[in-house]
């Protein structure tokens, strides 16, 4: 049995030799011949044709052969009545939906920059934007970026909510308060107005080991606290003050736009669910995305706007080949363990 397995192994060893070459080398031509649809690509996907979708998908399940016919025969009526209709009347307004999945530095700031950018340039005043917002806070510098390209919408005059199923805490509350109105779901997290600035000091233990850590500055305070050296007090209180500015900007930008807030109440640095927020004037609505969106169906003609990173050709062919090779490993030793055990 161990014979058959090495001559197993020999012969996926050769194979995958081959493979390697010949993925490396379309990965070279790849790469010399980039194309431009391998960037960011810009998508809209219209979720009013997505929920339909989904709801005949589901009736044609639930319903027989001839009552489905005669279900999309009265949908294509009604679809050609609401066309001619529209046709007379004005077009209905759009909502536009944006979602940010946070991290500690907003990465998604550089994809929702150019949504918003793109959807501003068509937007109408009787148009709408919601956020889909995830994101419990991180570096204040970032995310005051981040709350400054959602002002934009503000500043556009086009109606702005922003939607939270999860969290929108510390700087993901920052970019939420912008909106004219939140609305959260019933245990989503919010708030967390406040400054946090935590490292850990190895100088104890440089000093059992002998080593030196030197650090030069022009500046008073270039430098407050370290990780390496003997911290003062005088740099801990230096420290302190920057984190008791940086949480009086942040108060003070949280009440200009969530005047009714009572700020010295809810910016403790404490978070809350969405219906004790719901008391707190921290959200206007207990609603959760999915019920927002619904409801706006039959008034507006929704899309969905999203930045599509495409990655080179090259790093899918590469990907998928380690993905393959790690599958492979896993198969092969499994058979191994087999012969063993058996």
């Amino acid at each position: 049995m161990s014979e058959f397995f090495l001559a197993y192994g020999l012969f996926f060893a050769k194979v995958l030799t081959g493979l390697v070459a010949l993925v490396f080398a379309v990965a070279i031509i790849a790469g010399a011949r980039t194309k431009k649809e391998d960037g960011p690509q810009l998508k809209a996907t219209n979720l009013n044709d997505k929920y339909r979708h989904l709801q005949t998908q589901l009736q044609q399940t639930l319903l027989d052969k001839k009552q489905f016919k005669q279900h999309l025969k009265s949908q294509q009526k009604s679809q050609k009545k609401e066309l001619k209709n529209l046709q007379k009347k004005s077009p209905k307004p759009k909502l536009y939906v944006l979602e940010f999945d946070g991290d500690i530095k907003a990465t998604g700031v550089a994809s929702m920059r150019d949504e918003i950018t793109a959807l501003l340039s068509v937007a109408q005043p009787q148009d709408e934007v919601l956020l889909k917002l995830d994101n419990s806070g991180g570096m204040v510098h970032e995310h005051g970026l981040a709350a400054s390209q959602l002002q934009r919408i503000k500043n556009a005059k086009i109606r702005f909510t922003v939607a939270v199923d999860k969290v929108a805490a510390s700087g993901g509350y920052m970019m939420a308060c912008i909106a004219d109105k939140i609305i959260a779901a019933p245990f989503a997290i919010l708030g967390s107005i406040g400054v946090l600035a935590q490292l850990p000091n190895f100088n104890r233990m440089l000093d059992k080991a002998g080593i030196d850590f030197e650090q030069h500055t022009a500046g008073e305070y270039k430098r407050t606290v370290t990780m390496f050296g003997k911290n003062s007090e005088k740099e801990r209180d230096k420290l302190k003050m920057d984190l008791q500015e940086t949480h009086a900007l942040f108060r003070e930008f949280v009440s200009l736009h969530r005047p009714k807030l009572d700020i010295d109440k809810v910016a403790t640095g404490e978070h809350w669910y969405g219906t004790q927020a719901l008391d707190l004037n921290l959200v206007d609505e207990i609603k959760t995305s999915d019920e927002f969106l619904v409801s706006a169906l039959e008034n507006y003609d929704i899309f969905e706007i999203k930045m599509d990173v495409k990655k080179p050709l090259q790093d899918r062919l590469l990907g998928g080949l380690f993905s393959m090779i790690s599958g492979a490993r896993g198969v092969l030793a499994e058979k191994q363990s087999d012969s063993r055990f058996h």
